[in-house]
């Protein structure tokens, strides 16, 4: 008996199964759904009052039942050019904004309705045009043979402004920048060609920071095997090796105004070093992530860092006292420069915006958008009031105090990591690839590109520039590399502008205004 009831309950089951998958499959859903007049004449109703109302008040446009053979329209647009508008309002035109003919001219029943032209039929919806526009385009005539011959011989600019306008009208245009003449971007300052003079080894991981002490006797390292190296700058031998970092060293800078080393780096310290006894003797403790970068200000006592965690801080050197914390960017702040004048601390983010900081309110003074990618180096010239910005979409330059657009540089297709000028007006940008161009600051002329051989033993995925600096006699450029190496460059003292020319065209200046 239970097997009959089992057996009879599964039948059912299938059964439904079959009936339902029957039923699915039965209809064909290709077919469209009938048409319901009632709803469609709902439809449309909503739809012209939703999306047409503002002209439903208009008079329709008629059309006559009796269509005219294309002969009789040809010979009817003949006779029309010497017959007046007619004023049939069959031929009135609607579906144009209302608008009067001129200034104070009030709107009548009149000024609202376009008449149509008497023109054959085909051009009728297209000449809708306001009477003033109407009235100027039938006066406007092309110039004539006699116009031209008089013109003929004389330059641009020595035409009087109407005659040369009546031409340029006469073919349908009103290009007034024909007459300006286009801008070329100026020829280039001659710079001679730079050329690698030593290589520097002794680092076990990236070197990711460089400083020049004042004096330019030495500068200072700082690497990813989490060391500071001290060394000799005419001979480039290592002088002191400082521990202290528990993980990447991201940012050195040597004070001029006491004898001082700082450091920052990925374990979240800010150290201050005597270097009178090679020794930590403050720390600076507020950030909640990596530290990117450093830069000590040149006349005051003051430190500014910048992090992972999205803010920048200015610190009391002496006090170690939190004075700021800049806060406003949206992503890792990468980069920050300090300079006596105002704006007083720049910052580069991730978020690809540059802000400008009044230090005394420690708030936002101008935020720079231009920027598509993030912004991962700044710097300033050393004698105009501007400074540079690289990233991976451009290399920007900027006028101070507000941040006002110059110009691009354009070229440098890579990650760009660093960049450095001199007072020869030499700007340099080091990026991710390795590879390292030199521009001429003024016109944005890139005079020379550099792609040093990877050290011994590197892979070539290790080529890569993470800094690079000017000594302070401006003779020597210094690079931190991927490959743990320091390499130094100098100019080439054998080059001259007929050895090397300037490969310069006075093509149209291309500077982009965003």
């Amino acid at each position: 008996m239970t097997e009959d009831v089992q057996k009879h309950s599964v039948h059912t089951l299938v059964f439904r199964s079959l009936k339902r998958t029957h039923d699915m499959f039965v209809s064909d859903q290709a077919k469209s759904i009938s048409l319901d007049e009632e709803s469609h004449k709902l439809k449309m109703a909503v739809k012209l009052k939703a999306d047409y109302n503002a002209v439903l008040h208009m008079p329709i446009l008629k059309e006559t039942k009796d269509r005219i053979p294309q002969t009789s329209i040809s010979m009817q647009a003949q006779q029309s050019y010497t017959q007046p508008a007619s004023d049939d309002p069959e031929y009135l035109i609607t579906g144009t904004h209302a608008y009067p003919s001129g200034p104070g001219v009030a709107l009548t029943t009149t000024t609202k309705l376009h008449r149509n032209p008497s023109e054959a039929g085909v051009h009728s919806m297209a000449l809708a045009l306001p009477p003033s526009q109407a009235s100027q385009d039938t006066s406007r005539t092309a110039a004539s043979v006699s116009d031209i011959h008089r013109h003929a011989g004389t330059t641009e600019r020595s035409r009087p402004p109407s005659s040369a306008l009546s031409i340029m009208e006469g073919g349908g245009t009103r290009n007034n920048s024909l007459l300006r003449r286009a801008p070329t971007m100026p020829k280039p300052q001659w710079h001679p060609p730079w050329k690698l003079f030593r290589v520097i080894s002794g680092h076990l991981g990236w070197v990711r920071s460089i400083a020049v002490e004042p004096g330019n006797q030495w500068f200072v390292t700082g690497s990813a095997d989490r060391t500071i190296k001290i060394w000799d700058l005419a001979s480039g031998k290592l002088k002191l090796s400082l521990t202290g970092h528990i993980s990447t060293v991201r940012g050195v800078a040597v004070s001029k105004r006491s004898p001082y080393l700082f450091s920052c780096g990925e374990d979240k310290q800010v150290k201050c070093w005597d270097l009178e006894y090679n020794k930590v003797i403050r720390h600076y403790h507020g950030h909640l992530s990596a530290v990117y970068d450093l830069d000590l200000h040149p006349t005051i006592d003051v430190l500014v860092t910048c992090s992972r965690d999205s803010t920048a801080r200015v610190w009391d050197i002496r006090s170690k006292a939190n004075a700021h914390t800049l806060t406003g960017h949206t992503n890792t702040v990468a980069t920050v420069r300090c300079q006596a004048a105002e704006p007083q601390i720049i910052t580069g983010s991730h978020d690809s915006t540059i802000r400008l900081w009044d230090l005394i309110a420690g708030k936002t003074r101008a935020t720079l958008t231009n920027h598509k990618k993030s912004v991962r180096t700044v710097v300033q010239h050393p004698r105009q009031y501007t400074f540079a910005s690289g990233s991976a979409d451009n290399i920007k330059q900027w006028m101070f105090p507000d941040g006002k657009f110059i110009q691009n540089l354009s070229g440098h297709n890579a990650i760009i990591n660093t960049l450095a000028v001199n007072s020869d007006g030499v700007l340099v940008s080091g990026a991710d690839n390795g590879t390292i161009h030199m521009w001429d600051w003024r016109t944005g002329y890139n005079f020379q590109r550099i792609h040093a051989a990877v050290q011994p033993g590197s892979l070539d995925s290790e080529s890569g520039i993470f800094a690079c600096l000017f000594d302070n006699s401006e003779s020597r450029l210094i690079t931190a590399e991927a490959d743990k190496t320091i390499k130094v460059y100098k100019e080439d003292d054998t080059a001259t502008e007929e050895s090397h020319p300037i490969n310069w065209k006075p093509d149209i200046l291309k500077r982009k205004r965003f």
